[in-house]
């Protein structure tokens, strides 16, 4: 991202996902403050990403990362566990909604500070309250411990917690990724939801030149993606990081588990992931 500028791929994000409330009729997430921070240009903006035949399953791949999150969460909250951090939660609006204040989960949000100060001025101009259960985090993941910036906000890192990470992997680099869910596991009883990109050299020749392209965009507004992953690869880093159970699931296994499409894990055809990954212990 450009420096002192808010995320644009956090807006791009958003965008889809407002418009997978229109398009789609929120068939796979339910969403009724997305639109809400996209302001007055929300019709507008959500036309055109619906015109757009090309970021369809994109689309749709943010809507289901979001459920799947919320899913688990909901699981985690049932089980005892009262705090979240969402990490680069650009413009998502979970903390707004807490559907599990009352249970007294704490929600942290984790952001770059140029992106969480627009999302704070948004936020403002749709006339939305604060609710008491979040705490906004600044912080550089680049050149900040995670850790270290969570528990200046009043995270207790002795206690389980559940991490939501969605559209952030890919941009940062590989080492930055490990080090966050090395600590990350380090907590006890720790869960997390993050999604990643597959190495190239996993696609077909004609999805690689669409997924290069999509990457050259990113990059061309300053956000290139600097890390992917192959899933075998990957599983063993969580292994070594000290997850114990991982749930890895490819873009095609991850939208037919809410729009009834067939069976599968979508490992037949690269693309991005999400993974639930969960520390025992």
């Amino acid at each position: 991202m450009q420096m002192g500028q808010p995320s644009r791929t956090a807006l791009g994000a958003a965008i889809l996902r407002a418009a997978h409330q229109v398009v789609d009729g929120a068939s796979i997430f339910a969403d009724p403050l997305a639109r809400v921070l996209l302001g007055d240009d929300a019709d507008t903006l959500i036309a055109a990403a619906a015109a757009d035949e090309t970021k369809q399953q994109l689309r749709r791949f943010i809507a289901a990362r979001s459920r799947f999150a919320e899913d688990a969460l909901a699981t985690a909250v049932a089980s005892g566990v009262r705090q979240a951090a969402v990490i680069g939660a650009g413009l998502d609006t979970f903390s707004l909604r807490n559907p599990h204040e009352a249970h007294g989960l704490r929600v942290f949000e984790a952001d770059h500070p140029a992106t969480q100060a627009w999302k704070r001025e948004r936020i403002a101009a749709a006339g939305l309250t604060l609710p008491a259960s979040l705490t906004f985090v600044p912080v550089d993941f680049e050149r900040q411990r995670l850790g270290d910036a969570l528990a200046a906000a009043g995270f207790r890192p002795d206690e389980p917690a559940f991490f939501t990470w969605l559209g952030v992997v890919p941009y940062l680099r590989r080492e930055a990724v490990v080090a966050v869910l090395t600590f990350m596991a380090s907590l006890p009883g720790a869960q997390v939801v993050f999604d990643y990109t597959e190495a190239l050299d996993n696609y077909s020749p004609a999805r690689r030149a669409n997924v290069e392209a999509l990457a050259a965009r990113t990059a061309a507004i300053g956000e290139p993606w600097l890390s992917r992953f192959d899933p075998s690869d990957l599983r063993r880093e969580l292994r070594s990081c000290g997850f114990d159970e991982i749930e890895d699931v490819g873009v095609t296994g991850i939208i037919g588990r809410y729009l009834g499409a067939p069976d599968g894990d979508g490992a037949s055809e690269a693309g991005p992931h999400v993974v639930h990954a969960r520390r025992f212990a």
